[in-house]
């Protein structure tokens, strides 16, 4: 009896193993030659170091380091050019700013170029965008399918959960959500302490600087706490087999960093998640740009990446299938309205970063001093009076209004890039040959060299003096 109750238990476990294997088969049949859904998640301002994902001690961002834990994390990720409207100009093309035409803060790429959207939907794609993806949420002409102009952390959770909630396509989506976090003004109400926060070298060490780190880290903070929701509401409606990347558009507002070709102003966090394609816990050192993210997401989706860009993709370094991608980086900065009239060229490799000024005689300026905006700036006035009796305050604030022609760093030795080593005869061969590869490129690029705006010159200091503009309320 019991060898026959047994005997029935196996046959019935067999039937049911061979349906389920059945109903595993039909499923995969029926996903055969489907797209994975695609969500790009985009902050506004955020430098790779100010982050716990990227090693910063005193700005924890769990969500972020889950993301790299499930996926992949780019440590040498860069963007284009350091201000908003030419860093989105470039991934929605594909193209550098002289290219697309969006070199100076505020403008926009050619309306007869090809954008990503346009390149997805031919491949079956439904392409939304929330908050800020083109420049200022000005959607567009950019041929979005559907667009949502919120940009705050609440604003896009809300906005965002209700649109997949709602939605009922059989196409496959790609979902860009762009927050303003953490761009400038930042909040007073902080859980951060300022004696805990760890300052960079490229800051003066005042209360007031420690004060504004603090309403910064919280918006990087609020940030993560999106990215994690995010992951959530793509995990419920998009399912396994979408692409998850989280990046930034340049570095952050501070001296040296936005607005500038420092790292900080133009490498930035790029974390990718793709259950099953990319690698768990992975890291690369693989040089990546902006540029080369509308290729490898055509590619991502089924199609073959244009060939006319500037653009590569970088889809191989994401299956794991190579470790390198490029061997130099460029970027190119024009200036922001009337704050900012510095154009900066610059050539990036593993080991050394060559920077040209083009206009030395200009003094350096931006909306930090010449603005000094109650919720983001106003402490730059205490670097300027810790200058007046602090040598090394001094230094920090004269290298951000004067420039020289030519700068060259040995990144390995100083990621900081403190140490100019453009004039040290020891290196006169390394400086030529980026001197020489960056001009090259830069003529290949058909860069003019444009000054967008009236400048400021150095010896006129008048004309450009301490908070210059009204300052600014949230």
């Amino acid at each position: 009896m019991k060898r026959r109750v047994f005997l029935k238990s196996l046959a019935a476990g067999a039937v049911g193993l061979i349906a389920s294997r059945q109903d595993v088969m039909a499923d995969l049949k029926g996903k055969e030659g489907s797209k994975p859904n695609l969500l790009i998640y985009l902050s506004d301002d955020h430098s790779l170091r100010d982050c716990s994902t990227y090693g910063a001690l005193d700005i924890p961002t769990p969500h972020m380091g889950e993301l790299a834990g499930s996926g992949m994390k780019f440590t040498q990720a860069f963007i284009a050019s350091p201000s908003c409207a030419p860093s989105r100009a470039a991934l929605l093309t594909g193209l550098m700013p002289a290219r697309n035409g969006a070199e100076a803060n505020h403008s926009r790429p050619r309306a007869d170029i090809k954008k990503l959207p346009v390149y997805l939907q031919e491949l079956g794609y439904e392409v939304a965008a929330f908050g800020k993806v083109a420049h200022g949420g000005q959607h567009a002409g950019y041929g979005f399918d559907y667009t949502n102009p919120g940009k705050t952390v609440s604003q896009l959770r809300t906005s965002v959960a209700g649109y997949l909630e709602q939605r009922h396509s059989d196409k496959p989506l790609c979902l860009f959500v762009g927050t303003s976090n953490p761009h400038v003004g930042w909040p007073e109400e902080t859980s951060f302490k300022p004696d805990k926060m760890i300052l960079p070298p490229t800051f003066v060490d005042t209360p007031e600087t420690r004060k504004y780190r603090t309403m910064y880290c919280e918006e990087v903070k609020e940030l993560d706490e999106l990215l994690g929701d995010l992951r959530g509401l793509a995990k419920k409606h998009l399912g396994r087999d979408t692409l998850f990347i989280y990046t930034s558009d340049h570095g952050a507002q501070w001296p040296f960093g936005k607005w500038n070709l420092y790292d900080d102003g133009i490498r930035t966090p790029f974390i990718a998640e793709w259950p099953g394609m990319v690698k768990s816990g992975s890291t690369t050192d693989a040089m990546v740009s902006w540029i080369d993210i509308l290729p490898t997401l055509v590619e991502v989706a089924g199609g073959t990446p244009p060939a006319d860009i500037d653009g590569r993709s970088f889809l191989g370094v994401l299956k794991g299938e190579k470790d390198k991608h490029r061997d130099r980086i460029f970027a190119t900065h024009s200036g922001d309205g009337n704050k900012n009239i510095y154009p900066i060229r610059a050539i990036r490799t593993s080991g050394w970063k060559y920077i040209i000024n083009l206009h030395p005689e200009y003094a350096y300026t931006t909306h930090i001093d010449l603005v000094l905006a109650l919720h983001s700036c106003a402490y730059w006035t205490t670097w300027v009076e810790k200058a007046k009796t602090d040598p090394k305050a001094k230094e920090i604030v004269d290298r951000y209004y004067k420039r020289p022609k030519e700068e060259l760093y040995y990144l390995k030795n100083d990621p900081h890039e403190q140490s100019n080593l453009a004039s040290n005869p020891e290196h006169t061969e390394v400086l030529q040959k980026l001197r020489q590869q960056l001009a090259c490129w830069m003529k290949e690029q058909g860069d003019k060299e444009t000054v967008f705006n009236e400048p400021y010159l150095f010896d006129q200091p008048e004309t450009w003096q301490l908070g210059k503009f009204k300052a600014l309320k949230r």
